[in-house]
């Protein structure tokens, strides 16, 4: 499972499995694709494909989850990030990969169980859910690993739901 948190500027990814046995998770990478304003955006955009291909050729995972955009006032923001959406959804697309959504206050619901957690109580919640010693740096490819989570902790729910997996 590869967890996107789009942006153009800093672009977070992890990889992320769910061990069958116990159902916990288990870190596989995580990082930022990064780009400066410097670049033209065409290039930012060319360059955020090329390292999301990259990441898809050499982790092949089965799903994609991409954080949704939480509009704010700025839209200069709003379309930059979501055009490094859109470049991520083409790079799942052309490789054939499941894509899922999430809002920032599924994310916060799934992993806290309460929408309104701050984005501290997300990571230091990242962190435990994943064993590691120290909160994943930046705080992009830590909300990454945190839409995947997310995911898996849904898709549990939804199955149970249906009846599919024992309580």
């Amino acid at each position: 499972m590869l967890g996107i948190d789009p942006g153009t500027a800093r672009m977070g990814w992890g990889v992320v499995r769910q061990r069958a046995q116990d159902d916990e998770f288990e870190l596989a990478a995580y990082g930022v694709i990064t780009t400066t304003p410097q670049q033209s955006p065409p290039k930012r955009l060319q360059l955020i494909y090329k390292e999301l291909v990259e990441l898809l050729d050499r982790w092949q995972p089965g799903q994609m989850v991409v954080e949704e955009l939480f509009f704010n006032k700025n839209t200069t923001t709003v379309i930059a990030v979501g055009q490094a959406r859109g470049v991520a959804l083409l790079a799942a697309a052309n490789h054939e990969i499941e894509v899922y959504e999430y809002t920032p206050l599924q994310v916060k619901q799934s992993l806290i169980g309460y929408g309104r957690a701050t984005k501290d109580q997300v990571q230091q919640m990242v962190q435990v859910m994943l064993g590691l010693d120290h909160i994943p740096q930046p705080d992009d490819a830590a909300d990454a690993l945190a839409v995947a989570m997310c995911h898996f902790r849904s898709r549990r729910y939804e199955d149970r739901l249906r009846g599919n997996l024992d309580t």
